[in-house]
Order: C-alpha cells, then sequence, then structure tokens
C-alpha cells in the first residue's frame, strides 16, 4: 500500500510538469488504473482476513480423531512392500497370529470343533498354524482401462499340532479385473451367496460359526459384476457365477455306504451356478446392505442325479458407527456342497434308486459395540437345522452355536482377543452334546 502511495505521488509529480495535453491524458490513465488495483487489494485483503476467522472458528478435531489418523498412517507405514519380476508391486499382508485354547470334554480332542463330539476328551494347549500370510498383486491396466490386481492367502493349518508338524495350505487365491462399474473375477473363494462372517480370531483356520448357519467353503468359482449407482452413497449391486462344488459323503456314513470309499458311489466335484443382488446406501459411519442370492447344482450319487438349491438372504446394519449387526439365512437341500464342515449329510442314500435330500435351514447374526477406537465386543450366534425325518440315527439334526469376544488394539497393528463360546450339538437317538471353548490370542497385523 505504502509502494503505491509513492507511485502515486511520483505520477502527480510528472503530470504538473508535463507540458503537452496529450501526456497529461496517459498520466490520468495512469491513476485511475492505481485506483483499481488498490481497491482489488482492499478487497483481498478483507477475504483473507474471513477465512482466516472462519478457520479460527471451525472445531478442531479430538484427540481420539488425531489418534485414528496417526493409527491409519502407522498401518500404512507398517505394510512391507516389495515389487516384482515384472516391475509391478506386490503388497505382504497377513498376521502372525497366537492362540491358547482350552475345550470341554466335547471337543474330541480337536484344537476348535465345529460340532460337539461324542467322549469325554478335553483339550487344550497353544499353536501358530492360524498364521495368515498373504500376498497382493496390483497389475496393468487392460481390457478398456480396467485395472488388474490379484490376491493369495496361506495358512499353517495342514500337518500335525507339533513344532514341527505344521504345513502351509493355500486358503483363496483370487485374479480380478476391475473397471469403474463392473469386475471380473477367478479363483477360489467363499460362495458367492455367502460372502459375510462373524469376526474372530479364536476360529481362522475356516470361517467362524462354520456348521452353525455360516455356509463355508472355499471352492473355485468365476463371477461377474455390476454396480448400479442410483445416488452418490446408494446403489445396486448385481453378480452371477459359476462354481465348482466339493460333493462330500454323508455323515454318518449310510448303511449302504458302510466299509466303502466314499468316491465309489458320489462323484467329488460338479458345476454350478450362483447369483446375488445387494441394496447399499450410506458410507462408512452410517451404512445399510441388504442382499439375496441362490445355488443351483446337482449332485450324482449312486447313479442318481440330486439336485442342491439353496436360497440366501444376507444384511449390515450401521445405523451408528459404534453399533453393526450382520448376519445371514439360508433355506434349501443338499446344502453340504456348499461347505458344511462337521455335518456332511446333504443326502441320505439306503441303495440305488433310495438316495434322496435333507432339507436344511440356519443363519447366524453378530452385533457389534465399538465404545472406544481401540476397543471393540461382538456377541455371536448362530445354528443349522436338518430336518430330522430325513436323517439316520447318529446324524446331526440341529448344531447351535453362540459367544461372545473382546478386542483391544494394544498397537496401530497389534491386536489382542478372547473368546468364550458353546456349541450345542443334537444327535438322532442319542440327545444332546455340548462344548465348551475359551481362546486368548495375540495377533500381530503386517
Amino acid at each position: 500500500m505504502e509502494t503505491q502511495a509513492l507511485i502515486r505521488i511520483a505520477v502527480l509529480c510528472l503530470l504538473a510538469t508535463a507540458p503537452a495535453p496529450a501526456q497529461t491524458a496517459d498520466m490520468q490513465k495512469i491513476l485511475e488504473r492505481l485506483d483499481r488495483l488498490e481497491e482489488q487489494n482492499k478487497a483481498l485483503a478483507a477475504q483473507v482476513q474471513s477465512l482466516r476467522d472462519e478457520l479460527a472458528a471451525a472445531p478442531q478435531p479430538s484427540t481420539e480423531e488425531r489418534l485414528q489418523v496417526q493409527e491409519s498412517r502407522t498401518a500404512e507405514l507398517a505394510s512391507a512392500k516389495v515389487e516384482a519380476s515384472q516391475r509391478f508391486p506386490i503388497r505382504l499382508t497377513g498376521m502372525l497370529l497366537f492362540n491358547s485354547f482350552l475345550n470341554s470334554s466335547g471337543s474330541g480332542a480337536q484344537e476348535y470343533p465345529t460340532v460337539a463330539q461324542p467322549g469325554a476328551t478335553r483339550s487344550g494347549g497353544a499353536t501358530l498354524r492360524q498364521t495368515i500370510l498373504g500376498f497382493d498383486y496390483s497389475g496393468p491396466r487392460i481390457l478398456g482401462d480396467g485395472k488388474l490386481s490379484a490376491s493369495v492367502r496361506m495358512d499353517f493349518w495342514e500337518g500335525s499340532n507339533t513344532p514341527a508338524g505344521q504345513e502351509i495350505r493355500m486358503r483363496t487365491g483370487t485374479v480380478s479385473v476391475d473397471w469403474k462399474d463392473r469386475s471380473i473375477l477367478v479363483g477360489v473363494d467363499k460362495p458367492l451367496i455367502s460372502p459375510r462372517e462373524p469376526e474372530s480370531l479364536a476360529q481362522v483356520w475356516l470361517s467362524p460359526l462354520t456348521a452353525a448357519g455360516n455356509l463355508w467353503l472355499w471352492i473355485p468359482q468365476a463371477r461377474f459384476e455390476q454396480d448400479f449407482h442410483f445416488t452418490r452413497e446408494t446403489g445396486l449391486k448385481a453378480q452371477v457365477g459359476v462354481v465348482g462344488t466339493r460333493e462330500v459323503a454323508a455323515s454318518p456314513a449310510s448303511p449302504y455306504a458302510a466299509g466303502a470309499s466314499p468316491d465309489a458311489y458320489i462323484e467329488p466335484t460338479r458345476p454350478g451356478i450362483e447369483g446375488r443382488v445387494e441394496l447399499f446406501t450410506g458410507g462408512e459411519d452410517r451404512r445399510f446392505e441388504i442382499a439375496s442370492g441362490f445355488h443351483h447344482s446337482v449332485s450324482h450319487v449312486l447313479g442318481d442325479s440330486l439336485s442342491s438349491d439353496v436360497l440366501s438372504f444376507d444384511w449390515l446394519a450401521r445405523p451408528w458407527r459404534p453399533i453393526e449387526f450382520s448376519g445371514a439365512f439360508f433355506n434349501g437341500h443338499n446344502v453340504a456342497p456348499l461347505g458344511t464342515t462337521g455335518i456332511r449329510q446333504g443326502f441320505v442314500a439306503l441303495g440305488p434308486g433310495l438316495v434322496s435330500s435333507v432339507h436344511s435351514i440356519g443363519g447366524w447374526g453378530q452385533l457389534t459395540l465399538r465404545p472406544a477406537s481401540r476397543l471393540w465386543f461382538n456377541l455371536f450366534s448362530g445354528q443349522q437345522d436338518d430336518r430330522n425325518p430325513q436323517l439316520t440315527t447318529g446324524a446331526v439334526g440341529k448344531n447351535l452355536a453362540y459367544g461372545a469376544n473382546v478386542f483391544y488394539r494394544l498397537a496401530p497393528n497389534v491386536l489382542a482377543s478372547f473368546e468364550a463360546s458353546q456349541v450345542r450339538t443334537n444327535y438322532i437317538g442319542s440327545g444332546v452334546l455340548l462344548n465348551n471353548h475359551y481362546d486368548l490370542a495375540l495377533a500381530y497385523l503386517f
């Protein structure tokens, strides 16, 4: 501002000594331009002061919000990144998981039984077998600006629970091409109609609540997904896929199968088709999702063809960030090919021409409470109920599981968890057996 005043005085002096009228007119234009610049500077100064006042009045982020941002940044820095031979990045991911566990008398000497077992056998100990190792691959743009990516997940569950007897096992592996509103995926993953699962660090070697309402099995598949956006946060997701089922023999074995290998009377894998439609709305803090799906395949048993038809329904409701309710429900017959580990009774085979499907209904639900950013609780329950008149003596009529766990984040990438659960298995002809499971887990995420 002082510089402009000095320029103005100099111009006036020149104007006073200028002899020609033309020069006087030019000087007058310069003065008018200086006046306009001065007015613009005053307006800009007023806007800057207004912005400063707004920033001073704006609420400052709380200590907890700053901590969440810092933890997120620390977690990103903690992830190890390597480069593939083809010069595209690969991200190392997973967790080192330590479990100490204790089971009551219905465990059947297993670490985490999905059904209560006959016999008064207790079990307890510690293991690192549920440690997960994974790689995420980020590839080039292909096929009309589609983004290529891939992932693989492995654990060490195979083998015996001895320090020298643990073997690596592939869990899931997928390759996908993602466009703005559609994607194609091939690989091995959970069934398309059962994408959700409860949260647990006690049961990781297979999905939590397996055989108690959660249809779980990692199966080969190829799927296509199309998204439709109605508004910025509301839309519809349509999925369709071809899967390869895993056909399993009835458990306990049907009379016809006594002493025979299951491969002698059942075709081990069959093609199937699945579809799922999901409606969603909301963002990260407030989110609602509801979906329905179907599965169809045909099992070949003793020369007969048995259809496997399942209808599914799943949901997620997060009306407020600290509260979330999720779950799934299914209804159908011959559901074993989709993964009911511990209840392998999709059908009953008494002989050629005497094969019938078993009707099943089940589901699970989980309520999550987050009182603080580092602390949260899960309450979960689920069951599978097969139609008793269709079953033989010794089969599982109903399998119910329920429990709770608590998670605490010791550091941005370190979790501690304690879980207590119970499985109640109703056997046809012999009543209900129970197993209580207690698990203390420590996970280092990387």
